[in-house]
């Protein structure tokens, strides 16, 4: 894995750079034929519902049939946030460094789901507070964590640019190295607060609306973090502002590695799938650096965090699970990677009408509308 530690290429430079980077529409013809292979295999039409629909967008990302997500990987972005100095979450920076510690041993939450599946763990340093590396991770860090929002912008646009270039380059990387299927995952105390701050600026919505207690608020901890927000955003003028900007006034490195995670998928054509809030945040704030980059995420659970909801229409994505997760860490995407294994082994091993000698189930008018739907959903998501 000594190829992630590489430094990152510097091919690009500036948010102009970045702006003028195009997504390809994935292949269309290889999505119909797919939902058209479903249909083939024995069991009633449609009956495996969205997962019919996810694994036909996976195989036009991919560029084949013949679906192979057998190399996986979750991504871990670790970093600190300055935030965390007015008191905005029950744990201190520290935890950070030590939990990234255990996710270079594999023996952290999501470490021991992604060995459960045969996912391999990615986590990268990308800005955690200590001058010391970690062992197991992968050191990009662009700073030793973001400053205090509260009394000056996080990052400057440097580092902002910098760290979605960590992303789009370790994508790149996953690409080259034969990865089939990425997840996002997370580390970083106070980053609830980070990714509520951006998703209210991108949503241009009340703060209040998406603003929620992260790893168990007080409810004093969580007025004075609604406060914050709301006072950092009007402060910035970040309401519907500038996505860069937004990110480089009140973002985390995380958020911002993790968008370029997303940006590379679409640019490398790997299926990334999200994690919770924190990585719906980086998404959103991918497709609006580089429209088009949500043709190539698929979403695995709801989370607690009030953001999930208005980041999952926005985004028009609807994830699968809902299981009031709030772990983080990228555990709820790897837990979705597992589903798609188990969907995949009926797509690729099913058995046909023909081999098991009974006729296939009609299409009849009144339900054909749910074939014109389910083809459409490819092209809902494009620019």
């Amino acid at each position: 894995m000594e190829y992630f530690e590489k430094p990152i290429c510097s091919d690009y430079h500036t948010r102009e750079i970045l702006a003028g980077l195009k997504v390809n529409v994935p292949d269309k013809e290889i999505y119909r034929n797919i939902l058209r292979r479903w249909d083939g295999i024995a069991k009633p039409l449609d009956s495996m519902g969205r997962f019919e629909r996810m694994t036909a967008k996976i195989g036009a990302i991919l560029g084949t049939e013949e679906i192979d997500i057998g190399k996986k990987a979750v991504v871990i972005m670790c970093a600190d946030n300055g935030i965390v100095e007015e008191g905005v979450s029950q744990s201190g920076q520290e935890v950070t460094a030590a939990v990234a510690a255990q996710m270079g041993k594999g023996s952290s939450s999501v470490g021991k789901m992604a060995a459960k599946i045969g996912a391999d763990t990615i986590p990268i340093d990308i800005g955690i507070n200590c001058e010391e590396s970690i062992p197991g991770t992968f050191s990009h860090k662009i700073c030793r964590g973001t400053r205090n929002f509260r009394k000056e912008p996080a990052m400057s646009h440097e580092e902002a640019i910098q760290a979605v270039l960590v992303g789009i380059n370790v994508a790149a990387s996953c690409k080259q190295r034969g990865y089939r299927l990425l997840a996002t995952g997370e580390m970083g105390i106070g980053n609830t607060t980070t990714s509520s701050a951006v998703a209210a600026a991108l949503l241009d919505c009340d703060p209040n609306e998406v603003i929620g207690r992260g790893a168990g608020l007080s409810d004093e901890g969580l007025y004075r973090k609604r406060q914050i927000i709301g006072e950092t955003i009007a402060r910035y003028q970040l309401a519907g502002a500038d996505p860069i900007h937004i990110l480089e006034s009140v973002g985390g490195l995380d958020i911002a590695g993790l968008s370029g995670i997303c940006i590379g998928g679409a640019l490398s054509h790997i299926p990334i799938v999200l994690d919770g809030v924190i990585s719906m945040t980086a998404a959103l704030l991918a497709e609006r650096i580089v429209p088009g980059t949500v043709q190539y995420l698929v979403a695995s659970h709801r989370g607690k965090e009030p953001a999930v909801e208005k980041l999952t229409r926005e985004l028009r994505l609807e994830p699968v699970i809902d299981g009031e997760m709030a772990l983080g860490e990228g555990t709820g995407a790897v837990m979705m990677m597992a589903l798609l294994d188990m969907a995949l082994c009926i797509y690729q091993e099913g058995n046909s009408f023909s081999e098991i000698r009974v006729a296939p189930y009609e299409r009849y008018a009144e339900r054909k509308h749910i074939l014109s739907e389910r083809e459409d959903a490819l092209e809902e998501a494009s620019p």
